[in-house]
């Protein structure tokens, strides 16, 4: 971003950023806690998880005054309000991450609970790692203003998509052949289909990365217009590459 003749501004912009990248941090922890304590059955995890919930809400609403103020306070410049501007929809989209994490937390804890033992589904763990890795790496975009890594945080949505996809069908499948695993077998799909709503949110951030980086909305273009924005090509030399 431009050098600022305001310090001031320019270290609060920083603030802002680092208090961003913090709240992601703890969301990224949630998300794999949440997940652990499926896998682990380490109930202590869900205290945890839940603990940074109560942080991420506060850095939520810190960030965002401390946004209004700046925008109120500076008249930031185009590249400086459209910084801001894509934190403060990424706020949304990372508190809602940190949302389902504690779902995933809450119902793991439920299945742990229950009489009877459940079938964790493997494809759960294989989803976390795409998961934590998306928002890992959509904050790395952010931090590095990096428009081509944020573009492959877009691509690796389908990774996610085709993970949730497949343990749909296996828990169906549980269902169909022994119908008492049908309650545990749900509640295994609230946290699949919460841990995909969270590559969605990854996806956003990153999209958001771009519009900050190059001022083009990318949002419902493609995978592949994404990247040819990201890269700064022009759909002509994307055809002669």
């Amino acid at each position: 971003m431009t050098e600022h003749t305001n310090r001031q501004f320019s270290t609060d912009l920083e603030t802002t950023k680092s208090l961003f990248l913090q709240m992601g941090g703890l969301v990224e922890t949630m998300v794999y806690d949440g997940v652990e304590t499926l896998i682990s059955g380490d109930l202590g995890l869900v205290d945890r998880v839940r603990e940074r919930e109560k942080e991420v809400n506060r850095l939520e609403v810190e960030i965002d005054e401390r946004i209004g103020l700046l925008i109120a306070r500076n008249q930031p410049t185009a590249v400086d309000l459209r910084l801001l501007l894509s934190i403060s929809k990424m706020l949304t989209d990372m508190e809602r991450c940190g949302d389902e994490a504690e779902k995933i937390a809450k119902v793991a804890r439920r299945l742990h609970e229950s009489e009877g033992r459940f079938i964790p589904a493997v494809e759960l763990r294989h989803m976390r790692e795409y998961v934590v890795s998306m928002l890992r790496q959509s904050l790395d975009a952010f931090a590095r203003e990096d428009a081509i890594h944020a573009a492959q945080v877009v691509r690796s949505d389908k990774e996610v998509d085709k993970e949730w996809k497949a343990s749909l069908r296996h828990l169906i499948t549980y269902m169909i052949e022994d119908p008492r695993t049908i309650t545990r077998s749900i509640d295994l799909i609230f946290i699949a289909r919460s841990l995909e709503r969270i590559g969605d949110h990854a996806k956003n951030m990153a999209e958001r990365v771009i519009y900050m980086v190059k001022g083009d909305d990318v949002r419902h273009t493609g995978v592949k217009a994404t990247e040819r924005t990201a890269r700064g090509a022009t759909y002509e030399e994307d055809n002669d590459a």
